[in-house]
């Protein structure tokens, strides 16, 4: 790898000894890391655990996930291994009743990663301030399936408004992607002393910006993929020194060969690719100081539910349905968990909101059509449709959003499943399907393999 000469005249300094190592690592193949997604599918045969992150595992190879049915319908998300280290911050801070936010959250690794960490009283918020990012995480938080989750985009500034919301506040802030040298050619282009200067300097706006955000003796989780100083243990000490806050501890074991702080008096935990089996990381976690008021005003709620018909009727499209709260927005109807409701309304009074919840459909004249969010929510009730189980090439004709035939299936709305994980909705006309993919989900590759990979 042709590193950048001001890169190395940096850095080397920094890991002294082992810089012979660590650019070894660096001219290295890239580990493959998945994360299961125990709601919807267990880890089969999978062995080679990410010794950090109970649900991660690691490939042998890297396969097409294009075209593993499984990975669209959300039993699993590919992820990079260091970061999924917040799972053991989790692990330690996580606790019932939480509101967390997820500040600068596409694509939605580290989103679903803290999904599964909710308990039915948590509430998630997942923020991404470029909208056709956050598209792409509001997709991938869909395909996840866990209702009490909403997604957002807004500045940081705006989230700020939310004074004393958030019990942890999860920032992967933008950064200069030193830790992405091995899996993009494009970090190592784009690096330059100046935009390291640059993204420390977003970093610390973005930080300021949202801490009015998190209540006090709330957490922040702080993390990047690059490994100088400055985007590091510095701000670090600046979240310290200009905003208020204390450092803590995560447990760790040590043979996960996890590294520590390279600045002395702060606590962090470094990720280097020629001691552990992943990609350049950083992480650290603060507690705020403070003791002012915390919590946002009430909001009524200002959906007319007293007029829905759609609760008789269709409530039985998800399972617990007395727990949830359903409510019209725009043409589409939703479900969401009740004792998360007026949260939600606080949060449409001051954030713009992509999707919330379960989305069940809408209505198109006097026929009621169910969405993708209802097909992969893990809340679906199965027994209101009729099931169908495709084969490979079925469920990837699908996903390409192909015309489909079932002369064999009765009429009306069918579920397709594979291997028993739903992927979606086809309205069977007899010597047809509709195809009800999301349009913008499609496959669009046209080169598909001849048979399955196995991957799980």
């Amino acid at each position: 790898m042709n590193l950048p000469a001001d890169f190395v005249t940096y850095t080397k300094p920094l890991l002294g000894e082992q810089w012979k190592s660590f650019v070894e690592a660096l001219d290295g193949e890239s580990p493959t890391s998945i994360r299961i997604n125990h709601s919807k599918m267990t880890s089969g045969k999978l062995s080679n655990q990410v010794l950090w992150c109970d649900n991660g595992f690691y490939l042998d190879k890297r396969p097409r996930f294009t075209f593993d049915p499984l990975f669209h319908a959300g039993g699993y998300y590919v992820q990079e291994a260091s970061s999924m280290f917040i799972a053991q911050v989790l692990k330690q801070y996580a606790f019932p009743s939480m509101k967390v936010l997820d500040l600068c959250a596409a694509p939605g690794g580290k989103s679903t990663l803290i999904a599964d960490f909710l308990d039915e009283h948590s509430l998630l918020v997942s923020n991404e301030v470029i909208r056709s990012r956050a598209n792409i995480l509001s997709e991938n938080i869909t395909k996840w399936g866990n209702p009490n989750t909403i997604v957002t985009n807004n500045d940081p500034s705006r989230i700020g408004k939310l004074k004393g919301f958030f019990d942890i506040v999860l920032v992967d802030a933008p950064c200069s992607g030193e830790g992405m040298f091995r899996k993009d050619e494009g970090a190592v282009a784009e690096w330059s002393l100046e935009n390291v200067r640059l993204c420390k300097e977003r970093q610390q706006r973005i930080l300021a910006d949202v801490w009015p955000a998190l209540r006090s003796g709330g957490v922040l989780i702080y993390s990047t993929c690059t490994y100088n100083l400055e985007e590091n243990e510095q701000n670090v000490r600046w979240i310290c020194d200009e905003l208020g806050a204390d450092i803590s501890s995560v447990d760790i074991d040590e043979e996960w060969e996890i590294s520590s702080s390279l600045i002395e008096g702060v606590t962090a935990y470094r990720f280097f690719p020629h001691k552990t089996n992943g990609e350049g990381f950083f992480c650290a976690v603060l507690r705020k100081k403070g003791d002012e008021e915390n919590g946002v005003r009430k909001i009524k709620d200002k959906d007319n539910r007293s007029k829905i018909n759609l609760e008789t009727e269709y409530k039985n499209l998800i399972l617990n349905s007395d727990r949830f709260t359903f409510y019209p927005r725009d043409d589409k109807w939703f479900a969401f968990p009740s004792c998360l409701y007026n949260y939600l309304q606080t949060i449409k009074s001051e954030l713009n909101i992509l999707s919330e919840g379960i989305c069940l459909g809408e209505f198109k004249g006097k026929d009621f059509v169910p969405e993708q969010s209802l097909a992969l929510s893990n809340f679906l009730n199965r027994e209101a449709f009729v099931t169908l189980e495709a084969d490979w090439k079925t469920a990837i004709s699908y996903l390409r959003k192909e015309a489909l035939v079932f002369t064999d299936q009765p009429k009306g709305y069918i579920l397709l499943t594979y291997r028993n994980i739903p992927l979606g909705f086809v309205k069977n006309i007899g010597n047809r399907a509709n195809n009800l993919y999301p349009q913008e989900w499609r496959i669009r590759s046209s080169n598909v393999p001849d048979q399955v990979e196995i991957i799980i």
